[in-house]
Parts: structure tokens; C-alpha cells; sequence
């Protein structure tokens, strides 16, 4: 589980995202702060593994707590999701720069943040099988962008690795299978489904034996002959 620590200075706000992230699978909302001194403290007291960090805060900026944090060497480092109104390009190269890998501008759904939710569980879950000593060809897989032809929009290389690999774990699944084992939303877990099964990597069947409408299930498809 990935423990989250939601910053806004808005209490509806901050009350708001906190219930998307309950609502996801995979996580477990540890606490909330509303200031830049508050979300230092908050880390430092909490140690969370993901931040959904608003940028614009009072006391100082939600990017000068990051870089705060990002200064202590004893703090365990977690993961940012930037959550904010602020679209100016400066801030997102900022963020980036302090390694900020994913960034959503409010509003936002659930869905959205549940995306980015399941690309950072997709990273851990890689960077955790890569994990010890590495040999050049290794490093070099890991630090070079690798050329696919791209996704669509909201789809990432991480995650539909991650789904792709559960299937065939799994053999036949359906995305409610898929997200159980992975720990994921259902919604997204459908969407990569869907996605390799449009590659055809996958073959889609309806299963009449459940409750209710029929749920739809995704073989790996068979060597072509």
C-alpha cells in the first residue's frame, strides 16, 4: 500500500482529493497539511510514500517544501504527484527538476488521479525488479528512454508493462481480475486491457457464468500460425 499524504491549502479541496485516495485500491491516506512549513513537518512525521502536493501554499510554495525535503538527507524521499491551478511552464520544468514525475491541474477526477496513481505503483514495482547491482547494459536500460510507438493519451509504458505481464501471469483475467492482483484501479486496468487487446496481444470473450451483465475477459492471445 502506498501511504499518501495530501497538501492544500483548501480544506474542501484537500477533503476532496483525500477521498479519491481512499478510494483507490492501493492506497492508504496517512494525513493532510495546508501549509509549506506544515507539509515539511508532515513528511518528516509521517514519512509517506507519495505526496499529492499543491504548489501555491502560505507560509512558502509547495515547491520550496519539496526542495526542503528534497535537502534533508535523513528523510526517506518520497514520490510527488504536483497537484495544482499553476499551467506556467516554469513551475512544471521546477518540479521536474526536483524530480517531480507526474503533475495534474486542477479539477481534476478521480480517474485522473488514480491514472497517476497506478503509473508511480508501475515505477516502484519496476525500480523493485531491477533492484541490486547492475551491469552496463542493465543501467543503460533503466536511464534510456526506450522508442515505442506511443501510447494513447493517459497511457503509460510502465504500467501497461505491469498489466501486460499480470495477464500473462494469469493467462485469462478480467480487469476487476487484473486490478486485484495488481493493486490498481479497476478503470485503468480496464483501459490496458483494452489497449492490447486493440494490439492484439490479447483476445477479448464475454463471461456469462457472473452475476449481472456478462463481464468481459482477456486471454493472451496464442503464437500466430
Amino acid at each position: 500500500m502506498l501511504r499518501v499524504l495530501v497538501v492544500d491549502d483548501i480544506p474542501a479541496v484537500a477533503s476532496l482529493h483525500g477521498r479519491f485516495v481512499s478510494a483507490h485500491p492501493g492506497c492508504d491516506l496517512v494525513g493532510t497539511a495546508g501549509s509549506g512549513p506544515d507539509a515539511v513537518s508532515a513528511v518528516a512525521e509521517l514519512q509517506p510514500d507519495l505526496v499529492l502536493l499543491d504548489v501555491h501554499l502560505p507560509g512558502f510554495s509547495g515547491l520550496d517544501a519539496l526542495r526542503s525535503v528534497r535537502a534533508d538527507g535523513a528523510l526517506v524521499q518520497p514520490e510527488v504527484i504536483a497537484v495544482t491551478a499553476a499551467r506556467d511552464v516554469d513551475t512544471v520544468r521546477t518540479a521536474r527538476l526536483m524530480g517531480v514525475q507526474h503533475y495534474l491541474v486542477k479539477p481534476f477526477t478521480a480517474g485522473d488521479l488514480h491514472a497517476r496513481i497506478d503509473d508511480v505503483l508501475a515505477e516502484r514495482r519496476s525500480s523493485a525488479a531491477v533492484a541490486g547491482s547492475l551491469d552496463q547494459q542493465g543501467v543503460d536500460a533503466v536511464l534510456r528512454p526506450v522508442t515505442k510507438r506511443p501510447l494513447p493519451k493517459g497511457l503509460s509504458r510502465p504500467t501497461l508493462d505491469l498489466v501486460r505481464t499480470a495477464l500473462v501471469e494469469l493467462g485469462s483475467a478480467s480487469a476487476a481480475e487484473v486490478a486485484d492482483h495488481l493493486g490498481l484501479s479497476r478503470v485503468s486496468c480496464r483501459r490496458y486491457l483494452e489497449h492490447l487487446a486493440d494490439d492484439g496481444e490479447c483476445v477479448r470473450s464475454l463471461d456469462y457464468t457472473t452475476a449481472g451483465r456478462p463481464s468481459t475477459r482477456y486471454t493472451v492471445a496464442g503464437p500466430a500460425t
